[in-house]
Order: C-alpha cells, then sequence, then structure tokens
C-alpha cells in the first residue's frame, strides 16, 4: 500500500514496530490495523537518496491490507484497453469496516 508519514507517524512506527501514517483526512496518526486487525509489522525501513521518501518492508497479519477486501491496494493493472482486476478479493470489507471507513 502507499500512505502518508510525518516525522511523528515515522517516530511511532519505527517505535511500535507496527506500520503508523499520519491521516491528512482525519488528521491524526493512524495504525494500519486498528479497525481491521489486519496489521503491518515492520520488517525494514529504507530511505531514498534524496531523504524524501520511504520505503517499509513489512509482514501483513491478516488476509489483506486495502480497505476494499484485496491482499494489496495494487490489485488493477492499466493496460490500454483499460482497468483489469488481476487479483482475487481475499476477505469481505463489508464485514470488517464501518461504511465510513470504506469510502
Amino acid at each position: 500500500m502507499l500512505g502518508y508519514m510525518n516525522q511523528e507517524a515515522l517516530d511511532h512506527t519505527l517505535g511500535s514496530g507496527q506500520v503508523t501514517f499520519f491521516s491528512r483526512s482525519r488528521q491524526r496518526l493512524w495504525t494500519k490495523g486498528e479497525t481491521s486487525g489486519h496489521r503491518l509489522r515492520v520488517r525494514e525501513v529504507r530511505v531514498d537518496c534524496d531523504g524524501d521518501a520511504l520505503l517499509v518492508r513489512a509482514q501483513l497479519e491478516g488476509p489483506g491490507c486495502c480497505h476494499l477486501g484485496y491482499r494489496s491496494c495494487f490489485f488493477r493493472r492499466l493496460t490500454p484497453a483499460g482497468e483489469e482486476v488481476v487479483a482475487e478479493r481475499e476477505f469481505d470489507p463489508e464485514r470488517v469496516y464501518p461504511d465510513s471507513e470504506r469510502a
């Protein structure tokens, strides 16, 4: 998945071992799995050569990372003909997330 981290989210991620983002829509820290229980346990954090992007390698604890029910948020491929779904849904998001968190 792709997410936004500020310094506080990075510090929390490094300290807790659980991937934590800063939710710009909610204006607060958000640890992946708060609602679903599908957490991301940090394995390694890398920084790019410019120091402005992070790659967090994590172990998924649960059937999926995507709030739409897929293992990954990147379940669609773009082709000249359009979008193509290239993965199977792993869980029913309506059973895991309240309506407000699937929007």
